[in-house]
């Protein structure tokens, strides 16, 4: 399994495909909280990250798509995917192992942001006014989110050959996971039925983690939703036990 995850990683790495997609992230979402004014944190006057945490998910839907759609529809294209499964490792280590090697690279995209806390942190005045708790919970709720994101993508490359396919299947479900209870729920008139559906969306879950509230019940959400996908994946991949 370590030689999978340490293939994936290095063949990520040496094809720029990472470092472009990073970089292509990076810097859409540094104007975005300092130059763009409708969301610059200079013209907003308060040293908080809370639009930064909004924006992210949005980015998000395009840049782990991007990250996951090689995984098994390369391998495929290629011809390679069957000599994987030849190997003396099951089907479950390689979905795991080539997930593991994905969000690897979703935290190199997150660690970099750091920094935008700290600045805020030395612009901030008097100087470190920010809510570190509510950063942290916030970094936590992304990271959440990228398990969750990575699984769907792990999903949607598994069902085609083709890289682009991928991205589109992977991206839309994303937004749907997304966005799309929460949509759903506005069109029934029930309170209480509203409620329901939008627990079921990941935003629901996303933004109770970013108020800095550690709730089990959001993190066995996080889990049980990249669970099923990477189950999906092991449906869709087939081919070994």
């Amino acid at each position: 399994m370590y030689a999978v995850f340490k293939r994936e990683l290095n063949s990520f790495l040496s094809s720029m495909v990472a470092f472009i997609t990073i970089g292509v992230f990076l810097l859409v979402s540094g104007l975005l909280l300092w130059f763009f004014p409708d969301t610059s944190i200079l013209d907003y006057g308060y040293a908080e990250m809370g639009g930064f945490f909004s924006l992210v998910p949005y980015l998000f839907m395009f840049l782990i798509p991007a990250i996951t759609m090689r995984s098994f529809a390369e391998e495929k294209k290629e011809g390679t995917y069957e000599l994987l499964i030849t190997k003396p490792i099951t089907l479950w280590q390689i979905i795991f192992a080539k997930y593991l090697s994905c969000l690897v690279l979703v935290l190199f995209a997150l660690i970099p942001t750091t920094i935008y806390y700290f600045s805020i942190s030395k612009l901030g005045l008097p100087e470190g006014n920010i809510d570190s708790g509510a950063v942290i919970g916030s970094y936590i709720g992304l990271f959440l989110l990228g398990t969750a994101f990575t699984s769907v993508g792990i999903f949607a490359s598994s069902l085609t050959k083709n890289q682009i396919i991928a991205f589109a299947v992977s991206a839309a479900l994303c937004a749907f996971a997304f966005l799309g209870f929460d949509y759903t729920s506005q069109l029934f008139a029930l309170k209480s039925f509203e409620t329901i559906i939008s627990s079921l969306g990941i935003n629901e879950h996303y933004q109770s983690i970013s108020r800095g509230v550690l709730d089990t019940r959001d993190l066995i959400y996080f889990i049980s939703f990249s669970s099923i996908f990477l189950l999906f994946t092991m449906l869709a991949a087939g081919g070994k036990k």
